[in-house]
């Protein structure tokens, strides 16, 4: 895609903090790091997120993120790693190119974990049922 910034990183028409590369997919330290050593996996094939990614393609990051993260983790000495993405605006997707984010965590690095909801009751088991349905 001629617009996307990480495909121009690809390309090498911008430059990147890179700290892996093979035929398929590229690794580079995120820009705005969460932590020191956050670093982001995309695929070489365009794809707008996890959600129209082909299965070969998501099959090459997820063992690019395979192979990092334990390298990154002990790199920074980080006490736990965080591995995420985000697919869409309103889940905080910024740029369309899949990236899943190895995300070095310390104990006391003051980030919080969301909060879970509660269903109300019969809820859990007819959405359930609605996902199964379309599988």
């Amino acid at each position: 895609m001629k617009d996307c910034i990480f495909c121009k990183m690809i390309e090498g028409k911008i430059p990147c903090n890179k700290i892996y590369e093979d035929k398929k997919t590229l690794a580079f330290l995120d820009i705005n790091p969460i932590n020191k050593g956050h670093t982001l996996v995309i695929p070489k094939e365009h794809s707008k997120n996890i959600l129209d990614v082909n299965q070969k393609d998501l099959d090459d990051v997820s063992e690019t993120v395979r192979k990092l993260a334990p390298k990154i983790k002990k790199a920074v000495k980080a006490d736990g790693i965080n591995i995420m993405s985000s697919n869409g605006e309103a889940a905080g997707q910024a740029v369309p190119h899949l990236h899943i984010h190895i995300i070095p965590r310390f104990k006391d690095d003051g980030l919080e974990h969301w909060k879970g909801k509660s269903y109300e009751e019969g809820k859990a088991e007819k959405i359930a049922e609605d996902i199964k349905s379309l599988i």
